[in-house]
């Protein structure tokens, strides 16, 4: 079972990067081929990211998953065939022994943070629990979400920033949680692509704001961010759920390589 220590070993930033779903199996392995190519030659530690369903949608019609074993099982043959780990969110309690048979880390969305129960199910896995800081929450009020999966029995934490709530349809990135974040003594990802989400607009489909995704990126590496999150694409446009913030995956690689270098010059 793999352990915060060992994605956390490099002395470069790690890397959860994928599609915002599972849309199949020939895409899921099409795309973590090529990260897995950029990551080797870059030398960051990478955990392949797909959501098996996606429970939070703005509309009833809007996609959600091609099945949830479907999509598990996806994900496991990309683990087994690339040998990287995997991570996938879980939205109650009943999923968090299932998706765990599968993947290597659970990870919370920013809307269920504060679900006791449903903290206390990913910790009871013993797999490695990533929580990310609601929108609605300051970085310090995280320090009990992550309280709670180390008071059930499981210190593997990571915590992720993917932006604050500001107005209705917008979200700010205050770069200052980082690194309080970090002082609670867990690794904290910066979630890229989400934050440059611009929700509750009127057409019931998320925006965003993907020509940021460097600029977002740049400013986490700088200050000293342990992990990136960034959803990626082939065809962001033709992709089934949050295409409109997304990473084209042509342009991953070109990124990377500025933020190794950034890393190096801060070290």
């Amino acid at each position: 079972m793999i352990t915060i220590e060992e994605i956390n070993k490099s002395e470069n930033f790690f890397l959860m990067a994928g599609p915002c779903v599972i849309e199949g199996e020939d895409m899921a392995l099409r795309i973590a081929e090529k990260i897995v190519d950029i990551t080797e030659k870059l030398n960051i530690p990478y955990i392949f990211k797909g959501s098996y369903r996606k429970a939070n949608r703005s509309r009833l019609d809007s996609f959600t998953g091609i099945g949830d074993e479907k999509a598990l099982k996806i994900l496991r043959k990309v683990n087994e065939t690339f040998n990287i780990p995997t991570v996938t969110d879980i939205h109650e309690t009943h999923e968090a022994a299932m998706a765990a048979e599968y993947v290597d880390v659970l990870q919370i969305p920013a809307f269920l943070c504060r679900q006791t129960d449903l903290l206390v199910a990913a910790a009871k896995t013993e797999k490695i629990v990533n929580i990310k800081k609601g929108q609605f929450l300051s970085p310090d009020a995280m320090q009990f979400a992550a309280q709670k999966v180390v008071d059930a029995g499981n210190k593997n934490v990571m915590l992720t920033e993917r932006g604050t709530t500001f107005g209705y349809t917008d979200l700010v990135v205050d770069y200052r949680g980082i690194p309080q974040m970090q002082k609670f003594g867990f690794p904290v990802i910066m979630d890229v692509t989400h934050s440059l989400q611009q929700p509750n607009q009127t057409s019931g489909v998320t925006g965003g704001l993907p020509a940021l995704i460097e600029t977002i990126a740049k400013a986490a590496i700088a200050v000293g961010a342990d992990g990136l999150f960034i959803e990626t694409h082939p065809e962001p446009g033709k992709a089934k759920s949050d295409g409109a913030n997304m990473l084209q995956l042509d342009l991953l690689e070109g990124l990377l390589i500025k933020l190794t270098r950034i890393r190096e010059a801060i070290k």
